[in-house]
């Protein structure tokens, strides 16, 4: 293996290309932005970027989320979500919003995530993949001509068949209403439903990791107010303390008086 050894500015230049990408992601047509280019576009998107932010998961209504959509998720036509339209600087008043792909020639109307169980696109009923079908709405099959539009019977994680679910397109106060997190105001382009490192799990997954980082917490500030007030026992009330033992152990008179051990064993 080769090692490749950078210099400090060289590593920071990298770090500044990633950051660069990660907000301005295809907007500049694949020219570089001079960097007074650069700041004028962080001035003009950012702030309405954070704004007008869409929150994309997946899941059967009323249930949960199981699946957050990020920049790279897959839709239905195999772009990816950044690849989609993702903000406007008004946000539409009809439900549901329609994210078309704004890749030229594809006739994606609005993003549809389709799952990959092990990285394998799951197949409609007709036997057939995703890209057998239609990216336009309807998702007639292009094999055969008993289908009627793509649909998978796939049992996703949360004991749902994959045609119970739908794509949510939803706004910061519309995702409150529901009751899910938001994370915070970031500057990045197509974050989707991503909010933390738990979002990278599918939704009963990061379910159990959220109560367990709950309970932690819910223990640590029971210990906290333990600290704080000594005279109040850390110990559950409903835990009795335990009783010291009754029986105590025979002394080894032998041990005690090497002597007489002695004296007996000479005899």
């Amino acid at each position: 293996m080769t090692s490749v050894n950078q210099n400090k500015t060289a590593l920071e230049a990298v770090d500044d290309y990633a950051e660069y990408r990660r907000i301005v992601g295809d907007d500049d047509g694949g020219k570089l932005f001079t960097p007074e280019e650069y700041e004028e576009y962080k001035r003009r998107v950012l702030p309405l970027r954070m704004k007008n932010r869409l929150y994309v998961s997946f899941g059967v209504p009323g249930g949960i989320d199981c699946k957050q959509i990020g920049p790279e998720t897959q839709c239905f036509c195999e772009h990816r979500y950044k690849q989609h339209q993702t903000e406007f600087e008004v946000i539409p008043s009809e439900r549901p919003i329609a994210l078309r792909c704004k890749v030229s020639g594809c006739r994606c109307s609005s993003y549809n995530y389709i799952p990959q169980p092990g990285g394998v696109m799951v197949r409609c009923k007709c036997k057939h993949l995703p890209q057998d079908h239609s990216e336009a709405a309807g998702h007639l099959c292009k094999k055969c001509k008993v289908c009627s539009g793509f649909l998978s019977p796939y049992t996703c994680g949360c004991g749902r068949p994959s045609f119970e679910h739908r794509t949510l397109v939803e706004t910061k106060q519309e995702r409150l209403a529901r009751g899910q997190p938001v994370g915070k105001d970031v500057p990045y382009a197509a974050m989707g439903g991503l909010t933390g490192f738990t979002s990278l799990l599918d939704g009963y997954l990061a379910m159990q990791v959220l109560s367990a980082v709950e309970g932690r917490e819910d223990d640590c500030l029971e210990r906290s107010s333990a600290a704080r007030n000594p005279n109040t026992s850390a110990r559950s009330p409903s835990t009795p303390a335990k009783k010291p033992s009754t029986s105590a152990q025979k002394p080894n008179m032998s041990a005690r008086n090497p002597s007489s051990s002695a004296e007996a064993s000479s005899s």
